[in-house]
């Protein structure tokens, strides 16, 4: 088989790594596989691991963007939105070309990152994405968190949780020793209002009352806490930031802000959804200061002298929304199509990880449960074995991934990646097969002349979905 080497008042508080390139393949009209692919530039070279290093057990600052689509930083080809930090991470360590999420909406991923499985695997994985109080991820259930915390780590998630609600579910309840942030999928940036209408800031299980602009706030949050003396032990962050979820606000739109406050107290249900809000520029500007974010937190990281030995991951729970720019992908969020699920992901961690790198080796976010546990020095829990692969060896040792199953299922959808191919049947309910490595707009479907291939794809998604929960009906 193939394998791959590769938080007072409402007041405001207070050079890309092959861009050019990539700009250039677009605006030229390239092939969309070339274009996908965001080609390396002068920058960077093809992953190669620098064996023989040695170092702690790394502290892990895992930060997840909310709707982010996969080409909407520059690194990544945006020609429009400019992400300074995040491409100076990128120069600092490997940046994937062929990385993916989870799921195709906010909760099923964060389900996948937390157990390291499918999101089908626990009841409140089914809902896509969760929106009452009916599930959540379960106490019980062993996570990321509970198993690093039980390892010597503390433990702390910012920001969005999204996972169930009060009183039965929480990031406390669920491994994490510290939670500062918001239960929901989404919340209006100043009021903190939630889609139910609620006050959505917590500290711990408590509300804590904070009306500046939520990025800024979480943002505070973590950079107090990677500047933290955590006693000697390493520590797990999850930062979650909303941005640039919904509603489309910005750092200092007071004036949208109270609109959409006002329609929520009167009772409008889909005030957040803003659809008659937001523009491609104030996209940009969310973005961008997504990007701000990342970077005052990694200067207090770096201020701290930890910065050597944490790891960094940087992605987002699915694919981006009707302003993102994700071109060449076809589809947006909730769907299977490389627009859905594609998404942005860079690796630093100075002490065993050469910058200035690009790997197109197809991953997706239950491998960095597995690849942190291992890295972390503790293992998953057997009674709840991970459906994500181990990229320690690759990383770290330049061992061979061999080709594998990366697997999705969502209402209505179905997908497989195997190497270059893949299985994709859509609304319609037909089957189709593409190859990425030319297509990864998913336009020139080889289901026909590729029958063989295409049954055998088919099979192994329906095998494993036989593993699966179903749909409650």
């Amino acid at each position: 088989m193939p394998s791959y080497d590769n938080n007072l008042s409402r007041r405001a508080f207070g050079s890309a790594v092959g861009v050019t390139a990539a700009a250039a393949a677009v605006g030229l009209g390239a092939a969309p596989a070339r274009a996908a692919q965001a080609t390396a530039g002068p920058q960077e070279r093809e992953f190669r691991a620098a064996r023989g290093r040695h170092s702690r057990r790394p502290n892990i600052l895992f930060i997840l963007g909310d709707d982010l689509g996969w080409a909407d930083l520059s690194s990544y080809g945006s020609p429009h939105i400019k992400t300074p930090n995040l491409d100076r991470l990128a120069r600092q360590g490997v940046r994937f070309t062929d990385a993916y999420s989870g799921s195709a909406t906010c909760s099923p991923t964060r389900f996948s990152l937390y157990t390291g499985r499918y999101p089908g695997r626990v009841e409140g994985g089914l809902a896509e994405p969760i929106a009452d109080r009916s599930v959540g991820l379960e106490p019980t259930h062993p996570t990321l968190a509970s198993l690093l915390r039980d390892a010597g780590y503390a433990t702390a998630l910012i920001g969005k949780w999204h996972c169930g609600y009060l009183p039965d579910h929480s990031p406390t309840k669920s491994g994490w020793d510290e939670f500062f942030g918001n239960f929901g999928g989404a919340l209006e940036y100043y009021s903190k209002l939630g889609l139910g209408g609620e006050y959505d800031l917590y500290e711990g299980d408590a509300t804590y009352k904070d009306l500046r602009y939520y990025t800024r706030i979480i943002t505070e949050r973590a950079a107090e806490y990677v500047s933290r003396d955590h006693g000697g032990r390493p520590w797990l962050l999850n930062l979650n930031f909303t941005t640039p979820h919904w509603p489309w606000i910005a750092d200092g739109d007071t004036e949208a802000s109270a609109e959409v406050e006002r329609r929520i107290k009167a009772g409008d249900a889909r005030a957040l959804w803003h659809q008659d809000g937001g523009s491609v520029e104030k996209y940009r500007q969310m973005v961008e200061d997504l990007d701000r974010s990342v970077g005052e937190v990694l200067k207090a990281l770096e201020r701290s002298g930890q910065a050597n030995d944490t790891l960094i991951v940087f992605s987002s729970d699915n694919g981006g929304e009707r302003f993102s720019y994700n071109w060449p992908l076809s589809g947006n969020k909730a769907s299977l199509q490389e627009g859905g699920i594609r998404v942005p992901n860079i690796v630093r961690w100075p002490a065993r990880i050469d910058g200035g790198q690009v790997s197109r080796v197809p991953v997706f976010t239950p491998d960095w449960t597995a690849t942190l546990l291992e890295l972390a020095g503790t293992r998953p829990d057997p009674a709840y074995p991970l459906d994500g692969a181990n990229l320690a060896g690759y990383l770290l040792r330049g061992e061979r991934i061999a080709e594998r199953n990366l697997f999705w299922r969502v209402r209505g959808e179905r997908a497989l990646r195997r190497g270059d191919w893949k299985y994709y049947r859509g609304k319609t309910g037909k089957d189709q097969l593409f190859n990425l490595a030319g297509d990864a707009r998913e336009q020139a479907d080889k289901a026909a002349l590729e029958p063989a291939r295409l049954a055998e794809l088919r099979a192994a998604w329906e095998k494993t979905d036989a593993g699966l929960l179903p749909y409650p009906a």
